[in-house]
């Protein structure tokens, strides 16, 4: 049977010949590796007796190598070439050349301010990136976990798997989308005043499934209220508040400025909390990706110019 030679050697012995074959001298040997010469003189003793072979050959100019050392030298040079730039390019991340198919989910809320901003974002500073962006699902976190989704972006969640990584991005403050003409004609308005009206809400797995965020507010306070229509879809939430007297609780991501005939009507309440985060989730096992350190600064960048 062949001898092992990969599984029974010490790797590190392959990049002291390497130096040793490069140097062929004991002393620079020993000062590019950072030993003294009896240890350069002790590493060379292991490898001849592992390759049962003398090579090197002490000469007047330092030392030769022999035949056998020729051979080795010329298998693993490449590969161990081939091993420094692999390890190096982890740390030497570059966008511009990056060539690579991912996919990010995101819930509505997001979905409707950032989708399109942060891909042409991604398109500049990362040209050859394919980015595939889906709807937040209840299958979202699995899919995460599976590896078919690099990362998701949504409010905060309470129960998730120990291994899915959940980041801050930005605090948001809720507030409340309704026509123009909305008999709501003031900046501020009371839980109370809105409870008057229907509510449309999106369906966000994970986070209001069952009842909306706003309704549950409105039955702390035991405040009449009236789910008029729930959607996954913000543009369908859009049409209906064009369309009625509904009121939308969203928060300041939400593009008012893109929707000249909707406006905004902060709440005027201290009876619950009005800041919550959005949140980037992802497997611990990207936790030191580049790619994916990468992307939640450049979607946090964009959250932040988005609710200035």
């Amino acid at each position: 049977m062949s001898k092992d030679i990969f599984n029974t050697i010490d790797l590190n012995l392959l990049r002291f010949f390497l130096v040793l074959f490069q140097e062929k001298n004991t002393r620079k040997a020993a000062e590019r590796l950072y030993v003294t010469q009896p240890a350069v003189s002790q590493n060379l003793k292991k490898l001849r007796h592992f390759f049962n072979d003398e090579l090197f050959i002490k000469v007047p100019e330092g030392l030769q190598p022999t035949s056998k050392a020729e051979e080795l030298a010329a298998k693993i040079i490449p590969a161990l070439n081939d091993l420094q730039s692999s390890l190096n390019e982890l740390e030497a991340f570059e966008p511009l050349t990056l060539k690579k198919k991912i996919r990010i989910a995101f819930a509505p809320q997001a979905m409707i301010r950032l989708s399109g901003t942060f891909i042409l974002e991604l398109r500049e500073k990362a040209p050859f990136l394919e980015v595939e962006v889906v709807n937040w699902t209840s299958s979202t976190i699995t899919d995460i976990e599976s590896g078919q989704l690099l990362m998701g972006i949504s409010y905060g969640i309470d129960v998730k798997p120990k291994h899915i990584r959940e980041q801050k991005l930005v605090d948001l403050t809720g507030c409340c989308a309704v026509r123009k003409d909305h008999p709501i004609q003031s900046k501020f308005a009371t839980p109370n005043e809105f409870s008057k009206y229907e509510l449309a809400s999106l369906f966000i797995p994970g986070w209001s499934e069952d009842l909306p965020v706003a309704a549950k507010k409105m039955k702390e306070l035991s405040l009449p209220y009236k789910v008029g229509f729930r959607s996954a879809y913000p543009m369908a939430i859009v049409d209906v508040l064009h369309k009625s007297d509904m009121f939308f609780a969203t928060s300041n991501l939400f593009p008012f400025s893109s929707y000249p005939s909707l406006r905004r009507i902060d709440i005027d309440t201290e009876d619950f909390e009005l800041t919550y985060s959005l949140n980037s989730f992802f497997h611990q096992r990207n936790g030191n990706d580049p790619l994916t350190l990468w992307l939640n600064s450049l979607v946090k960048e964009e959250l932040e110019l988005a609710i200035q």
